[in-house]
């Protein structure tokens, strides 16, 4: 059987990606430290046949006994409440982690795939936003340690592949949202849905018209597989280009928890994106793929998932003010 290492496995994204490997067959060596990743994500994969997981902070030294076609590098801290809380580990993972990633899969002749983001276009100025876009991103400022790191590891991928002749791909991951995500993530999706499943007001950062464009992860997952089978190496977009403001997103998760909960408009954190969508001409005439699942319909299969994973679980989202409510 093949086999592939998967980065940040049990993170969100890491564990489904973990799922649908070994549906296909492959063996999976899970790699996580649990900086914000969590075990019970790997419930199912532990049953499958081929699946191994081991704790490993990828920043430092990663080896791995026995052959590897593949290395999947997902582990990173992924919302602004983690990285506000976890700046240097945050760069570490993006720098360090990445560079160990990679020599492993330069070490076991493995193909190597990056999870990059839709962050490194930073507020962007071009809309919406292709892959040669090279982006509008504060060095600086608050949001920086997510941003270039991630626009470092895209650096030192494509290095790898220059210099070492391996077999890289790139993918830039729009605002993703569904099962598995935390309770107390603090991005807009979880921290809405939290929030109207508690009856509280639903905390909207500035007038709300800044937009995101919302990814179910089936599909996510769907078109990284397609990247993953192409002969591709990117960097190219995957999200969904169904545009919606903030201020909508919100009345929306109050419409389909079925609550009344009041809408508290706040203060934008800096830099804060006014808009995000996705350029998917590259995905859909390369890979043959395109979102399927609307946004609606993928709040509605995310709220009834945490009306059952969420009960007694964790924290509530309901965190510092201006990590609340935040893509």
């Amino acid at each position: 059987m093949p086999r592939a290492v998967v980065t940040g496995g049990a993170g969100f994204l890491g564990s489904h990606l973990c799922d649908r490997l070994l549906a296909h067959g492959w063996d999976v060596l899970c790699l996580d430290s649990f900086l914000t990743g969590n075990a019970e994500n790997l419930e199912s994969a532990h049953h499958q046949e081929g699946f191994e997981f081991s704790e490993c902070n990828v920043t430092r030294y990663i080896e791995v006994d026995g052959p590897v076609d593949r290395v999947l590098h997902f582990a990173s801290p992924a919302s602004p409440i983690d990285y506000a809380r976890l700046p240097i580990q945050t760069l570490k993972v993006g720098a360090l982690g990445t560079h160990n990633a990679l020599g492993l899969a330069k070490s076991k002749g493995a193909g190597f795939l990056l999870a990059s983001t839709s962050e490194v276009y930073g507020d962007p100025q071009v809309h919406p936003q292709p892959e040669s876009y090279w982006g509008n991103v504060n060095p600086v400022g608050p949001r920086s340690v997510y941003d270039e790191a991630k626009r470092f590891a895209e650096a030192i991928t494509m290095a790898y592949r220059h210099a070492h002749d391996l077999d890289v791909k790139i993918v830039r991951i729009f605002n993703t949202f569904g099962p598995r995500m935390r309770r107390s993530d603090g991005r807009a999706v979880p921290t809405f849905i939290d929030q109207a499943l508690q009856g509280r007001s639903l905390t909207v950062h500035g007038d709300g018209s800044q937009t995101r464009s919302l990814c179910f992860v089936d599909d996510l997952v769907e078109g990284i597989w397609r990247l993953f089978s192409s002969d591709l190496t990117g960097p190219v977009n995957i999200g969904n280009d169904e545009e919606v403001t903030m201020l909508e997103l919100a009345e929306l998760c109050v419409e389909l928890t079925g609550t009344e909960a009041d809408i508290d408009f706040v203060a934008r954190p800096q830099d804060d994106p006014q808009n995000r969508q996705p350029d998917l001409t590259l995905a859909r005439s390369e890979l043959a793929w395109e979102p399927r699942v609307t946004t609606r319909a993928g709040l509605e299969r995310t709220i009834e998932w945490a009306e059952q994973a969420w009960r007694g679980s964790e924290t509530s989202a309901e965190g510092p003010k201006r990590a609340q409510g935040v893509l």
